[in-house]
């Protein structure tokens, strides 16, 4: 199978990889570019553990082809912080106590990043209904609305 050169922005770094035409982004992320915070789940689009954002908005990495990130913008749970400041939902799931196992986190962490660009004040409601397809096997949610609550309430979406 003939590999194809692709260039991703990743995390603010213009990469070129080489990647098979049915690699998933997923394992060109966590393989290729060492960025483990981005979690191999169910690898069938159930879980959401794999999340990333493509150009600001939250995809499954474990279904979208490499080659259809092509000269796409990602970011994964590690190139949210700015240098050693996290970012204010990373921030605010720690100070809410939302992170449990941590597994899903960073999945959740980039859901609710992608809500809150879209949404700067979204409704408990809200918030609820753009989680659902993120799973958490430790939380009953209640401290992860919280903590888009609590961004909300600051004013600090990114």
């Amino acid at each position: 199978m003939t590999r194809h050169e692709i260039e991703i922005t990743v995390n603010g770094r213009k990469r070129r990889v080489s990647v098979y035409p049915n690699e998933l982004l997923l394992n060109v992320i966590r393989n290729d570019m060492a960025l483990t915070g981005t979690k191999y789940g169910c690898g069938i689009g159930e879980c959401a553990a794999c999340t990333v954002l493509l150009d600001g908005k939250a995809v499954l990495a474990c279904l979208i082809l490499a080659v259809a990130a092509h000269g796409k913008n990602i970011t994964t749970i590690e190139g949210l912080a700015k240098g050693t400041e996290l970012a204010p939902i990373q921030q605010a799931f720690i100070d809410e106590g939302a992170i449990q196992c941590g597994f899903c986190t960073p999945g959740m962490v980039l859901t609710s990043q992608a809500l809150l660009n879209e949404n700067p004040s979204p409704t408990e409601d809200e918030i609820r209904d753009y989680l659902r397809g993120n799973h958490c096997r430790c939380t009953g949610y209640t401290a992860i609305v919280k903590a888009v609550q609590s961004v909300k309430e600051r004013g600090h979406t990114s």
